[in-house]
């Protein structure tokens, strides 16, 4: 199977969206099926034997390290060179759209896949009053397709209340063979925490940006003094939470990838995930798979993910002292905690890359036979 796939982020973007689909295409070359990946020029030509068609673009002012790519004639000429047998769209925004049109106006089968809550994100910039608009072209874009894709139940119906059709559930993944209990690490812990390695280590991982809610987190060192705060990744809203976390015991750590993100999961004490606009929330699986016990408020995709008191604890996320509660409660479980470590690690094993790909590849097969197709039970 030959198979082009429009995204508005590749690599060397780090994010859930680039995670799970640089595992995907990955697996589809081992599966012998044939990529061709349109994303925003980043410099790679190539990633696990897939040709990449980089896309000139202009950094996006609400968040320069996304690129808007703006389709052109190049697409058509790489398209008919590669003559794929379905064209998947991710996130449609802008490039994707362009692999929209050339779906119709070429003829190819259009599958596509939701990943991000935009809707949800534009309170968080102050653009909510155009979340019916949004939703309004989100439809106009994803009933375009024989098939709309989403990670998680929760999005599934979320879609299907907004009028779009379709949809079915694309299941999760994650690299359990990266993402290990035994790579805990002394010095890593003494990295994160700042020298104070006894001390209670929280743990974020992900995007640094407004709708992440990372600011919520700060009620719970207030609450916990001893605790320590270790952000990973990167983003626009940066300088505004080193602002915000001044005089706490927060540290910046910045991007991590490989082992030394895995040695950062698997060192902490506890993953703190406030965010209420996740389609599913990639990051939390790679944190159980480290054996790390998570905090995350019920909400979107996560409770997908996350069966409260079993493998991790959720909060309300209209409850302004739940994640501190949930938090306490946590890291004063004392034996409890190491069979939430246990029984996160089991949840996390259920859900290798391998079969999300193999079920993805029947979802493309189904789009290819497909006249119409049945939405999601």
């Amino acid at each position: 199977m030959r198979v082009a796939l429009f995204t508005e982020t590749f690599l060397p973007k780090i994010d859930g969206i680039v995670t799970r689909l640089k595992h995907t295409v990955e697996h589809l070359q081992r599966r012998g099926h044939q990529t061709l990946v349109f994303c925003p020029e980043g410099g790679l030509k190539e990633y696990q034997g897939a040709q990449i068609e980089g896309i000139k673009g202009m950094p996006l002012p609400l968040y320069p390290e996304l690129k808007l790519a703006f389709p052109g004639p190049q697409i058509k000429t790489a398209l008919q060179k590669f003559q794929p047998d379905l064209i998947h769209v991710v996130n449609p925004a802008v490039l994707g759209l362009g692999g929209i049109y050339y779906a119709k106006t070429l003829n190819i089968p259009l599958v596509a896949s939701y990943h991000t809550h935009l809707p949800q994100y534009l309170q968080h910039y102050g653009l909510g009053a155009l979340e019916g608009v949004l939703w309004e072209l989100l439809k106009l874009a994803h009933n375009q397709a024989r098939l709309n894709l989403c990670t998680s139940s929760a999005m599934v119906r979320e879609l299907q209340s907004h009028g779009i059709e379709r949809v079915d559930l694309w299941q999760r993944g994650v690299d359990t063979e990266l993402f290990q209990p035994h790579l805990t690490s002394a010095t890593m812990r003494a990295k994160l925490s700042q020298g104070h390695p006894e001390a209670p280590l929280l743990l974020y991982v992900g995007r640094v940006s407004a709708e992440k809610q990372i600011d919520q987190i700060k009620p719970v060192l207030e609450a916990i003094p001893q605790a320590r705060l270790a952000i990973i990744g990167d983003g626009p809203h940066r300088e505004t939470l080193e602002r915000h976390f001044a005089g706490t015991p927060t540290y910046f750590a910045g991007y991590m990838q490989g082992l030394e993100l895995a040695s950062a999961f698997a060192s902490a004490d506890a993953f703190i995930f406030p965010s209420r606009t996740e389609t599913l929330g990639l990051v939390l699986l790679e944190a159980m798979a480290a054996g790390c016990p998570v905090v995350a408020a019920a909400s979107g995709g996560i409770t997908d993910i996350v069966a409260d008191g079993v493998n991790g604890y959720l909060f309300d996320p209209h409850d302004p002292e739940g994640a501190v509660t949930a938090t306490q409660k946590l890291l004063g479980a004392g034996e409890e905690r190491e069979n939430l470590r246990r029984q996160a690690r089991q949840e996390a094993e259920r859900w290798g890359w391998p079969a999300a790909t193999r079920q993805l590849v029947e979802y493309y097969r189904r789009a290819l036979g497909a006249g119409d197709l049945p939405l999601a039970a």
